[in-house]
């Protein structure tokens, strides 16, 4: 997955494992951007008495790289404090929940924010004591969830809104099918070692939760010299994010129960693009790789120059990608990879489009603050889909990452650094099978996305422990007018005609380069005036 689990020691502290991690100009309010880091894998919706919550004892981070040297400029610090009001009962919850400070509810929570500028070192608290909102329980505990989770959107001063708390797991993958082999079932027909018939994907992440730290923020706050440029080439309109859990050095067991500790913090998770630990890392620098910074990544470089998973493909996938198998061979790195995911992609390889921040090789997220939100039809294939506005230009809640980087990984993007190289047709056809088209923004078997902050859906209720995806209860009450975020779902299988719409093409970089630079330019006026007057709007009613 994205990163839930990725690593051996993270694996056994999901409250400090980083599983995803999304950075957008915000749809709503494009003079802001949404940070998203979500902690916690894969919560089943019923996991009581003890449901799930935020760490005390863990520091959690987003930080902020505006100068391209892999190091934060600017780290936003959450930290939370658990309170109980009746030790003298195993419950929860004594009765409904109806609002964040009902004397029903058992074991509240509540977060703290921090700004801090390292080049300064200046820090400001932004807020403290920020109720965070209950677990989804089930209809008779917590009725009205979607209220609940409303009154747990702060808006703090500066021009800030964070929200702290559960919300339905929103990144979407066959979990199931990649890691047996590396099988994609709408190909597994062609998998050397599979007798079966291709069929559609099947999402490992649905129905589970998450819990996430959003935060939005205005761009000028996170530029460089503090003013954010509208020139989408202008380098200080780029921004590495990247997210961190942290504990103490020291800690005590002591005999009657309790836990004490101490000492300074060390970094024990970290996350910038999807999947980078997860499938690019050896197993063996795992942990170490999670206690490095950004801006120590050279040390891995050849993991990506080289990936283990684009080797796999051609000897699992018998002449399926023989130009990739004839690249492969060659012993030449893979600088498409390296530049999509180490550097950015700087300004000359997609005409009108760059978000390169320099010669540092850093896990970034990498967002150009001066690209409008897509409002029409936007492509959960973010720039492969021609969509300027999505992966790896930051990433929104519903790009279909896993599908974006397989076929980067099978050499769909190496004709960007090399003229001469012609992607397999195979390598514009990959799909996990969980989308109709580039344009399924839903996708089947996935949450139900919010139009507006904080974008993820509402958390799966424990009572119906759905073992579909029908949406929560309260889903469909979305803000009148509120942009969409697409519509449409897939049925059992793959249609191939629909999938990505000349995906061929997209071999071609010139073919990517051109209609890239036409939606760029097509979009900045008029997604500018649509989101006029919407984003107060929406957010008032969403609050209830």
């Amino acid at each position: 997955m994205s990163s839930h689990r990725e690593a051996p020691e993270i694996s056994t502290d999901p409250v400090a494992d980083n599983t995803d991690l999304y950075a957008f100009v915000s749809p709503d309010r494009p003079d802001t951007v949404t940070l998203i880091a979500n902690f916690l894998p894969l919560e089943d919706p019923a996991g009581g008495p003890n449901f799930f919550e935020f760490a005390d004892d863990v520091l959690y981070e987003i930080h902020v790289d505006n100068d391209g040297d892999g190091y934060a400029d600017i780290s936003y610090q959450f930290r939370f404090t658990t309170t109980v009001s009746d030790p003298n009962t195993f419950l929860y919850n004594t009765g409904q929940i109806t609002s964040l400070d009902s004397p029903n509810w058992n074991r509240r929570q509540f977060a703290g924010v921090t700004r801090v500028e390292h080049g300064s070192h200046e820090t400001k608290v932004l807020g403290e004591n920020l109720a965070c909102p209950p677990c989804n329980i089930g209809p008779l505990s917590t009725p009205d969830y979607g209220r609940l989770a409303a009154e747990a959107v702060h808006r703090l001063r500066g021009g800030y809104t964070v929200f702290t708390g559960q919300r339905a797991e929103g990144f979407y993958v066959d979990l199931g099918a990649i890691f047996d082999l590396a099988d994609l079932r709408p190909f597994q027909n062609l998998h050397v070692g599979s007798t079966m018939p291709a069929s559609g994907g099947i999402n490992a992440t649905k129905a589970k939760n998450v819990h996430s730290i959003a935060l939005q923020v205005p761009r000028d706050e996170l530029a460089r010299g503090g003013r954010c440029p509208s020139d989408v080439t202008d380098p200080h309109a780029v921004i590495g994010v990247w997210s961190t859990a942290s504990r103490q050095r020291s800690r005590v067991y002591d005999d009657d129960g309790s836990v004490t500790n101490s000492g300074p913090w060390v970094q024990v998770s970290r996350l910038g693009n999807p999947l980078i630990n997860e499938v690019i890392i050896p197993i063996g620098q795992k942990d170490r790789w999670n206690s490095q910074r950004p801006a120590d990544d050279k040390q891995f470089v050849s993991h990506y120059s080289n990936p283990e998973l684009s080797g796999l493909l051609t000897p699992l996938y018998p002449g399926v990608f023989p130009n990739l198998e004839t690249l492969d061979t060659s012993g030449k790195p893979r600088t498409d990879i390296i530049a999509i995911l180490l550097t950015g992609l700087p300004a000359g390889i997609v005409p009108g489009f760059q978000n390169f921040t320099g010669p540092t090789q850093a896990d970034l997220l990498r967002l150009n603050m001066a690209i409008p939100p897509t409002r029409h039809k936007p492509s959960n294939l973010g720039l492969l889909g021609m969509d300027p506005a999505g992966f790896p230009n930051g990433r929104r809640v519903f790009d279909d990452v896993t599908t974006i980087e397989l076929r980067a990984l099978a050499g769909l993007t190496y004709a960007l650094v090399d003229k001469t190289f012609t992607p397999d047709a195979a390598a514009g056809e990959i799909t996990q099978g969980l989308t109709s088209s580039n344009t399924d923004v839903t996708a089947e078997n996935t949450v139900h996305y919010l139009p507006c902050f904080p974008y993820l859906g509402t958390p799966h209720s424990g009572f119906f422990n759905p073992d579909n995806n029908d949406p929560a209860p309260d889903l469909s009450q979305t803000p009148a007018g509120a942009p969409g975020t697409g519509d449409g779902a897939t049925e059992a299988g793959v249609d191939k005609k629909t999938l990505v719409g000349g995906a061929a093409a997209l071999g071609s970089a010139a073919a990517i380069a051109a209609v890239a630079h036409q939606r760029a330019g097509r979009h900045t006026e008029a997604d500018t005036a649509a989101a006029t007057g919407i984003g107060s709007a929406a957010f008032d009613v969403d609050k209830g």
